[in-house]
Parts: C-alpha cells; structure tokens; sequence
C-alpha cells in the first residue's frame, strides 16, 4: 500500500510542474520583469509541493507505525489520494486567478482551500481509523488516542476556516494554507519508541 501509495503522491507532485509556462515576451519585452508577473503560479507551486511533500512524509510516518492493513484502512488511503491527485487542478486555477480583481479570486482560493480540507478530512479518518481498529504496534492509552487525534486534526478546523477566509482574501488564504503546512512539518502522530 505505501509503494501504491508512493507513486501517486509522485506524480501528483509531477504534475503540479507542469503547469509552470515561459512568459510570453512581447516586442521588446524583458525577461526578468515577466517572470516576476509570474509570480503566482510560483507562489502556488511552491504552496502546493511543500503540502505534498509534507503529506508523503507524514502518509510515511503514520504507515511506519501501522502493524497491518485492511481493507477499511486501504479505502480510506485511497480517499486520501484521491484529494491528493485533484490537488494540481485546484493549484492551477489558483494561481491563474489570484491577482484577479473580481469574485473568480476568491472561488479559486476556495477551490484550493476545500480541497485540502478535504484531504486532511482522509488524513484524520485514516489516523482515528488506525486507532479505534488497534492497527498501530504501539499500545496507547484513551488519553494519548485522543490527544493524538486532536494534535492531529487540529489543522483539519484551520484548513476549513480558510474556505470562509477565501472570500474576504485569496492571497490571505494562500499564505494561511503555507503556514499551515510548516506545521504538518512536524511530526503530529506518536512516533515508536
């Protein structure tokens, strides 16, 4: 499951490259200021590899304590790259439209802002999954379960806030779900000991 799981996230990381194009250059047009015009699809790019790279790395971290899988726990993966794999389109239509002056701004940023939501939904639900099915090699108590799974989906309510947040500002959104993810950076599920 982790090696399926290890592809999709690769290509879903693929994929959010190629939808960084060279400027067209008018008549006379310098390089280096179209470039900085590009500068949200560059924003968003990085946005969205660093919440796919901290995703892989925690998809790893929680697996790597998972002493089996079912067939639960494998449906609920897939919903998880599910959301991970749409990520490239919402990513796009972002940064397409984040400089826009009318309501298209806001609708992407909340396109976006959904998806992640609803992806760190998967994430919560594999690792509540994991706990109330004793599927980690660890035992825990009651208190660290729900602890964990607090820590764990706190940013499950912030990611949610940013659909609302969308509305009265994208690029607020945008810089919210960066923040976010540097806390998905560390490590919010029990580790072995």
């Amino acid at each position: 499951m982790e090696a399926f799981s290890d592809g999709v996230f690769a290509i879903a990381i693929t994929l959010l490259v190629l939808e960084l194009h060279s400027p067209e250059l008018e008549e006379g047009q310098r390089l280096w200021p179209a470039l900085l015009d590009e500068w949200p699809q560059f924003a968003a790019y990085l946005t969205s590899f660093a919440i796919l790279g901290i995703m892989w790395v925690n998809h790893h971290s929680m697996f790597r304590q998972i002493q089996r899988a079912d067939r639960g726990l494998m449906f609920l993966n897939l919903l998880l790259l599910l959301w991970t794999t749409l990520l490239p389109f919402p990513t796009s239509l972002f940064a397409e439209h984040l400089e826009d002056d009318s309501i298209n701004a806001n609708v992407a940023a909340a396109v976006y802002s959904a998806n992640l939501t609803l992806a760190a939904i998967a994430f919560s639900m594999i690792w509540w999954y994991v706990l109330r099915n004793h599927l980690v090699e660890h035992e825990m108590t009651k208190s660290e379960m729900r602890r964990s799974l607090v820590r764990y989906s706190m940013g499950t309510v912030i990611y949610g806030a940013t659909i609302g947040i969308s509305f009265i500002s994208a690029k607020a959104t945008l810089l919210i779900v960066f923040l976010l993810a540097l806390y998905y950076a560390f490590e919010q599920v029990r580790t072995r000991d």
